[in-house]
């Protein structure tokens, strides 16, 4: 953009230079790199399961009796499956974590929430079909470390627990999530919030320091980026979690849209049509990939840090990296964004020499 603004202040200002704002404005408003990743990926084939393109609602008799055959397979076989080792996955959990939780403090205790937190991640994965591929093991969190991963979908931490142990970090819940969190955390040191407390910065900082500092305790999974995205790309990582100390282990998640659309769109479907949306998917495809430990430099800032490390997830995940806030997805730009970009441009004019000619004629006049 830099060098096209240069382009047009080799010269006097024109009123022609607009066009150049005009068109990137309209650009913007048809298809802008921010919004477009807060709905689902656009797969280049039908894979049979969702019409991601108007041009996939009617092909040929013979491609949509195969759907048909498809969909009964899917709902009627399973779905009704899927359910079940759902069911009996929450069940072992609930139960489970309940029983280990009345046990004494101990090796004994830890080793019985692992195994319990295990089994049942394994059995709800199997719920989804889930086919996961883990590369480079010998990088998998470690206890009293905090382990960050790109968002796409509520299921990412049953994805990483299938492969290890996590101490979860979250905001307090009802209903079914709540009766899972008040039984899991009596058998595992996980971090729930009020929703009141999670409004307070400082107090959330305490805790997770608190549990950093324990090196008995498992690692801390979070997900800086606060809100799920398509898995097309990355978008910022908020500082808080970079400002705790201790070793990042950096995570990046890579789903295969061409067996199921494992994002959720929160804004379009509720966790329950979520759920029935992926458990009547073919199967859950992904790769993991454990990236090396990294710590926070001498000269680096919390933002700096958390640049870094969402760089590496990128890179290794194949994703696009975007310096945008995924709060975008429910507010307004921040007034800094648009001052931020106003400063640039009127740094380029200055560069230019374009703001200095105007001033000229002026003071000739």
């Amino acid at each position: 953009m830099e060098k096209e603004i240069a382009l047009l202040h080799r010269a006097d200002f024109e009123f022609s230079h607009i066009f150049y704002f005009c068109r990137k404005g309209f650009e913007a408003i048809v298809e802008d790199e921010v919004t477009q990743r807060f709905s689902s990926e656009e797969l280049l084939s039908w894979n049979l399961l969702t019409r991601t393109n108007v041009n996939f609602h009617y092909i040929s008799l013979r491609l949509t009796v195969v759907w048909v055959i498809g969909v009964v397979v899917r709902y009627c076989f399973l779905l009704p499956l899927r359910f079940s080792l759902a069911a009996i996955g929450i069940t072992s959990m609930i139960v489970g974590t309940t029983v280990v939780g009345q046990l004494p403090n101990g090796s004994v205790k830890n080793y019985l929430s692992e195994v319990v937190h295990l089994t049942c991640s394994r059995i709800l994965v199997r719920a989804l079909s889930g086919t996961i591929h883990y590369h480079n093991k010998e990088n998998r969190p470690q206890k009293g470390g905090i382990c960050v991963a790109n968002h796409t979908s509520p299921i990412d931490a049953i994805i990483l627990t299938n492969d290890g142990c996590y101490a979860m970090v979250g905001q307090v819940h009802g209903g079914l999530m709540g009766i899972i969190q008040r039984a899991t955390v009596k058998a595992c040191p996980h971090v729930w919030f009020e929703r009141s407390e999670m409004k307070d910065r400082h107090l959330v900082t305490k805790r997770l320091r608190e549990h950093v500092a324990d090196k008995s305790k498992l690692p801390i999974l979070i997900f800086p980026e606060g809100t799920c995205i398509n898995n097309t790309s990355v978008m910022m990582f908020k500082k808080g979690s970079f400002e705790i100390g201790g070793t990042i282990y950096p995570v990046a998640i890579k789903y295969d849209p061409q067996f199921g659309d494992a994002f959720w769109n929160s804004s379009k479907y509720n966790i329950v049509s979520y759920l029935l949306r992926i458990m009547t998917s073919w199967a859950i495809v992904c790769n993991v990939w454990y990236l090396p430990p990294m710590v926070r430099k001498e000269d680096e800032d919390a933002v700096q840090f958390a640049n870094r490390v969402r760089s590496a997830i990128a890179r290794q995940g194949g994703l696009t990296e975007l310096p945008w806030d995924g709060g975008l997805k429910r507010a307004k730009v921040k007034d800094t964004f648009k001052e931020e970009q106003q400063k640039n441009y009127s740094k380029m004019l200055v560069r230019n020499g374009s703001v200095g000619s105007l001033s000229a004629e002026t003071e000739s006049d």
